[in-house]
């Protein structure tokens, strides 16, 4: 029998496939909300949630929200000012996992952010990652 020398990590939320543990974003048009099964995806979808959301929007909540689109139409985008803001909204509001790697790039004519987040799950040290496209219409997401 071979031997295991590392330890499973499960979060009990997992353990019940037939229990929702949230919404997923972005918010499907008409309604329709799609459920997460997983605490993986839940977070997954509190990243988008977070990184898409501009400060003051959220009721009760003026702080939540990594303000990105507002940077669009600076003359000079400042990497480390979106990785700074990326890093204080997720340590506050997605505490379960650690930003790896957070890569920007831009099209200033076009008015386009794309922003690839490496994350690690802090249970069992899992990487994952999204990226985001953020323009002047709306955000959008690959992941």
């Amino acid at each position: 029998m071979p031997f295991v020398d590392s330890e499973l990590n499960i979060n009990p939320l997992d353990l019940n496939n037939n229990i929702a543990v949230g919404i997923v974003f972005p918010l499907m048009d008409g309604g329709i909300f799609q459920q997460s099964f997983t605490l993986k995806e839940q977070v997954k979808s509190n990243i988008i949630n977070v990184l898409l959301t501009q400060q003051g929007e959220r009721v009760h909540q003026p702080n939540f929200g990594a303000g990105l689109k507002i940077i669009l139409f600076e003359n000079d985008i400042d990497q480390s000012e979106i990785e700074g803001r990326i890093n204080e909204q997720l340590q506050t509001y997605v505490p379960e996992v650690t930003i790896d790697q957070v890569l920007v790039d831009t099209d200033v004519d076009k008015h386009i952010i794309f922003i690839t987040l490496i994350y690690s799950f802090l249970l069992d040290n899992s990487q994952d990652s999204i990226q985001i496209n953020i323009n002047q219409s709306s955000p959008g997401m690959n992941g």
